[in-house]
C-alpha cells in the first residue's frame, strides 16, 4: 500500500496501491522455493543457505526496480528486511519450512490488529487511506466514513485469516512446495479481492449525496458507529 498521490477520480485500488506490490512479493518466495527444490534434490550442501541467498538476492532486485522507480527507500527497506528475517530464520533452525514462519505471524498479527483497531474504532483501512489522500483523522469526523471504513476493514481481517488456515497445516506437514505455491496464490488474489470488495462496503455506509472518500462530511468526533 503505497503512498501515492491519488488523480481526483482515482479508484480505491489506485489509492491502495494495486497488485504491484503483491505481485513483487511472491517473487522471493517463489526463488526460495526453487533454488531449494533444486539443490535438495541435487544433494547438494546447505540448501536452506542457498535458498535463502536466493530469496534475498531477489529481493534486493526488485528493491533496486522500486527505487530506481521513485519507491519511497524506507518502504524498499521493510521488503528487504522481511525477506532476510525469513531467510535467517530458516538458515537459524536449519529447516526450509520456517522461512514461511515470519509470514504466519506476521498474519496472525496483522488479524488482531486489524480486527483490535474495529472495535476501538480505528479501522485501519480508515489510517491507511486517510493518510495516503493527506486527511490525517479527519475522516474520524465523519460518522457515515468512519462505519464505512469499520465494515470494509473486517475484510482485511478476513484476508489475513484466511492465510493463516492454509498455511498452518501445511507448515505443520513440512510442505515447503505446497506453502511456496499457496504463499504466492494467496497474496495478490486475496489483496485484489479485499480492495475489490471494500469500496462497496464503505459505499453502503454513506447516505444519498455523499461526496466520497476524499470529503469527509464534518460530523461529531465521538459519534457512535455500528460495525
Amino acid at each position: 500500500m503505497a503512498r501515492c498521490n491519488p488523480k481526483p477520480d482515482a479508484s480505491l485500488a489506485e489509492i491502495l496501491g494495486g497488485r504491484s506490490g503483491a505481485l513483487e512479493a511472491t517473487v522471493p518466495v517463489v526463488a526460495f522455493v526453487a533454488v531449494f527444490t533444486l539443490v535438495d534434490a541435487a544433494a547438494w550442501a546447505w540448501p536452506v543457505a542457498w535458498a535463502g541467498g536466493a530469496a534475498v538476492l531477489a529481493a534486493a532486485a526488485i528493491g533496486g526496480v522500486r527505487l530506481a522507480g521513485g519507491r519511497r527507500p524506507r518502504a524498499v527497506l521493510f521488503g528487504l528486511l522481511g525477506v532476510a528475517a525469513a531467510a535467517l530464520v530458516a538458515l537459524y533452525t536449519g529447516r526450509a519450512v520456517d522461512f514461511f514462519l515470519v509470514q504466519i505471524v506476521s498474519n496472525a498479527a496483522s488479524a488482531l490488529a486489524w480486527a483490535v483497531s474495529i472495535v476501538i474504532r480505528w479501522p485501519l483501512l480508515g489510517l491507511v487511506v486517510g493518510t495516503v489522500l493527506g486527511q490525517h483523522s479527519r475522516w474520524r469526523r465523519d460518522p457515515h466514513l468512519l462505519r464505512g471504513y469499520q465494515r470494509a476493514s473486517w475484510v482485511w481481517v478476513g484476508q489475513y485469516l484466511v492465510r493463516v488456515a492454509v498455511f498452518l497445516p501445511l507448515y505443520f506437514a513440512d510442505a515447503v512446495f505446497a506453502l511456496g505455491v499457496a504463499r504466492s496464490v494467496l497474496t495478490w488474489p486475496l489483496v485484489a479481492l479485499s480492495v475489490a470488495l471494500s469500496w462497496p462496503l464503505i459505499r453502503s455506509a454513506l447516505p444519498p449525496g455523499h461526496r466520497g472518500l476524499r470529503h469527509p462530511a464534518e460530523g461529531s468526533p465521538g459519534s457512535r458507529s455500528s460495525t
